[in-house]
Formats: C-alpha cells, sequence, structure tokens
C-alpha cells in the first residue's frame, strides 16, 4: 500500500496498491483476448464508442477535474480545461480516423497495388502525471481506434485520475480489456515491455525514462515511441508588441506551475525591448494569485510534490550563486514555488542548460535573429520553439534554422488534435496526434497484384 497526500495541504488523499507481476501478466491476457475481437470490428463501429466516451466525459468533467487538482495540484480551471481537451481530442478523430486509415491505392506497373494500416496487437502506454488526462487521450484514442487495445502504466502520485480513466472507458460501454489501468511500479515496467504480448511502447516522461523504456524496447525490437522533455525558446523579436507577449510569455511559463514539457522555459528578447520586458514581466507575474487550486479565481498552485519544488530551487539557487540575478521570486515553501523571473544569466548555468519543470524563467537578452537563434539551439532538447514578431514572412524563411519539432510565430507552444506533436534530439522521437498519430502503432502494409 501507498498514500497519495494533497500538495497543496499535505492531507490525506487516497491509498493504492501496485499490482503484481502476476496479476499483470493476467491483465495483458485480457487486452490480447479482447484485441482478436476489437481489431475485427468495423473502424465505423469502434467509433460509436467514442461517441459515447465524448458524452461520459462531459458529464463527469467536475468529479474528473477535481481529482485531478487534488492529487497534484493543478489550479481547477486548469483541470477543467484538460478534460475538455480530451473531448475535442475524441471529436477531431471521430471526423477524421476513416479517412487516416482508409486503404491507399498507389499507382505502380503492378495491376493493383495498395496500402492498408492494420493494429499491431497491444500497446503499453507509460504515462506522466502533470496532464493525467491529456498525455493518456492522445496516445490511447488513435491506437484504439485503430484497432489495438492499451493497458497504460500511469503515474503513481495520480493513481486514483488513473482509475477514472478506465472506469469512464467502461461507462462508456467499451468492451472490457480495450483500455486497462495497470497500476504499477516503475521497476515493473520492464517485465511489461519484455512480456511477448505486448507488440509496441508509447513514453511521455523524463529523459531517463525515456531512455530505460527505449533500451528495453530495443532489446525485444519492439517500436517505441518517445516524447521527453524539452526546454523551449521564446523569443521577442525587436518588432514585436509587447502588450501581445507579455500575457503569452506568463502563461507559457507558469501555466500549470511551469510543469510542462512544452512550457516556455527561455525568454530570449531583443535588447531593444529587453528593460521594458523584464519591467512588465514582473508585473504580471507579481499578479498572478497563488494559492488553493481548488478556488476558481487560482492561477498557480503547488507543484506535483515537495521534492518537485525542492528540485527548482536547487536549479534556481544554483544559478545565483553563478552570477544570476532574480528580479521576483526565488522562494519556496512546502510544494510552492514562487513564480520567479532571472537575469544576468549565462547559458552554463543550470536555469538555461537544464530543463527546469517549475515556475521559473531565465531571461537573455539578443542583439541579432541569428544570435536568437543560436542560443535557442543551444540545448539537448528539440520540442519547440515561438518566436514573437511581425515580420512573419522573414521568419518563416529561417524556420529551417530551428532544430525543433515545432515552430510558432506569435503564439505560445501548444498540443492541438489536428497537429502532430513531438522532438527531436533528447525530446525524443515519433509523433503523436493528427494523422502521423494514429499511424504510429500499424502494420503499413504493403499489397502488389499482378
Amino acid at each position: 500500500m501507498y498514500k497519495l497526500t494533497n500538495p497543496y495541504d499535505g492531507k490525506l488523499v487516497s491509498e493504492h496498491q501496485y499490482l503484481t507481476d502476476i496479476q499483470s501478466t493476467q491483465r495483458i491476457g485480457v487486452s490480447q483476448e479482447t484485441f482478436a475481437r476489437w481489431s475485427v470490428l468495423p473502424l465505423k463501429e469502434r467509433l460509436k464508442f467514442i461517441k459515447t466516451l465524448i458524452f461520459v466525459l462531459t458529464k463527469q468533467q467536475q468529479f474528473l477535474a477535481e481529482t485531478c487538482t487534488l492529487e497534484m495540484g493543478k489550479p481547477i480551471k486548469q483541470s477543467i480545461s484538460e478534460v475538455k481537451k480530451c473531448g475535442l481530442l475524441c471529436q477531431y478523430y471521430l471526423d477524421n480516423a476513416e479517412n487516416f486509415l482508409n486503404t491507399k491505392q498507389i499507382d505502380t506497373d503492378a495491376d493493383e497495388s495498395f496500402v492498408t494500416y492494420e493494429p499491431l496487437g497491444v500497446i503499453l502506454g507509460v504515462m506522466p502525471w502533470n496532464f493525467p488526462y491529456w498525455q493518456v487521450f492522445r496516445f490511447a484514442i488513435p491506437a484504439i481506434l485503430a484497432g489495438n487495445t492499451v493497458v497504460v502504466k500511469h503515474a503513481s502520485n495520480v493513481a486514483g485520475s488513473a482509475k477514472l480513466i478506465e472506469q469512464i472507458f467502461l461507462e462508456a460501454g467499451f468492451p472490457e480489456g480495450v483500455y486497462q489501468n495497470m497500476l504499477i511500479a516503475g521497476d515493473q515496467v520492464e517485465n511489461l515491455i519484455n512480456n511477448p504480448i505486448i507488440k509496441a511502447v508509447s513514453l511521455t516522461g523524463s529523459e531517463k525514462a525515456g531512455a530505460a523504456v527505449a533500451s528495453a524496447a530495443a532489446r525485444q525490437i519492439k517500436k517505441a515511441v518517445l516524447e521527453l522533455g524539452g526546454s523551449n525558446a521564446l523569443i521577442v523579436c525587436k518588432d514585436a508588441n509587447l502588450d501581445d507577449v507579455i500575457p503569452i510569455a506568463v502563461n507559457a511559463r507558469m501555466q500549470n506551475a511551469g510543469q510542462s514539457c512544452i512550457a516556455a522555459k527561455r525568454f530570449l528578447v531583443h535588447q531593444s525591448l529587453f528593460d521594458e520586458f523584464i519591467a512588465r514581466l514582473k508585473e504580471a507575474v507579481q499578479e498572478l494569485k497563488v494559492g488553493d487550486p481548488m478556488l476558481k479565481d487560482t492561477d498557480m498552485g503547488p507543484l506535483a510534490r515537495i521534492d518537485l519544488a525542492e528540485d527548482v530551487e536547487k536549479q534556481v539557487n544554483r544559478s545565483v550563486a553563478m552570477g544570476a540575478k532574480i528580479v521576483t521570486g526565488g522562494k519556496r515553501k512546502d510544494a510552492f514555488y514562487e513564480p520567479t523571473v532571472l537575469i544576468d544569466v549565462t547559458t552554463d548555468m543550470p536555469v538555461f542548460n537544464e530543463e527546469v519543470f517549475g515556475p521559473a524563467v531565465p531571461v537573455m537578452p539578443f542583439d541579432t535573429f541569428e544570435e536568437a537563434v543560436t542560443l535557442s539551439n543551444k540545448t539537448s532538447f528539440g520540442l519547440g520553439v515561438t518566436v514573437f514578431t511581425k515580420d512573419i514572412l522573414g521568419v518563416k524563411k529561417k524556420i529551417h534554422l530551428f532544430e525543433e519539432g515545432a515552430v510558432f510565430i506569435n503564439a505560445m507552444v501548444k498540443s492541438d488534435p489536428a497537429l502532430p506533436f513531438g522532438g527531436i534530439k533528447r525530446s525524443g522521437y515519433g509523433r503523436e496526434l493528427a494523422e502521423n498519430g494514429i499511424k504510429e502503432f500499424v502494420n503499413v502494409k504493403t499489397v502488389y497484384i499482378k
């Protein structure tokens, strides 16, 4: 048994017990048995379950959101938005899955040649706590619609949210085994990957976890999709309108207490705007309401655990010891860490060259766009970048310079059901969402008839 406590007040939320390896193997067997039936069900029939799932999500929205907030401290308004986004994803695939998975006719020298997209089998998802519903849905929905069944090892500190996901799939009428929650410890994951029933694995999480899962999958010659960390730059060019930039920049860094792989973690501002930007950013950050995440007007709650807040504190303190200056924030109390802005930052400081998974952001000046690109690329990650400018045509011509999975112009980096999502370098490989995502876990089968 292990206990979950509310990061806001330290009170007990729930108690849980991990499955044994034998129980896990039994559940995987159920998923395999269900796959035999689910995979041959016409896509139109699978889509009917998605319609019901959207209804259940809407009905359970408040309860799902409250469970998430209690377990990991996300402000309730953000938790509600997360649940709603899951419904939008379901609707997107409801509208587009048939077109994505249709047999594709190909002109060759054959009398007939075409490509079909067939499910692989039981797919393992290893999911994180920071968006406990959205991360799961963007993996599970396309995989299931493609005809696979899925088992999910969710983060232990959102075990209640994890159980609810399985419950809403069952409430929506999905056959038992299409979606199963696997409440196991991290050191049990490799056993699942080694199970011959598991055909592939998708992980969203830390670089360390990704390396471990990818290595285990590679030893079994199984496909893996990895969505790992990021250290996104937010670039403010000299022609940018700060009235537009500041609110987006604050949200891009401080949403979910900064606990997001695609958060803007490094602000790069043209020298001519730097002083004004800092003054306005400081004012906007100080206006954020930090406190009880269950209150509707709270902008930022605690981090998900005390140790996570301690990690951010250490990264900031080490950077200050190296010469960085705190403009605002910099203090921790239990799992709360103040929204923090730093200047006089160099590229060798932890707040620049490490992923800071919390509400602290370094701000650095630059003189030329080429310098900004160099600073942006000076990281082992490659998930996304934001550029604020009026010269959209000029920046479009230079998109290829960014070593990123995504470039957003005049908007914060975000995931959208209609756009492929993923990174390069140490941010991982493979893509989620859109047509790319639904085809990650299929057998792309070539058929040639003479």
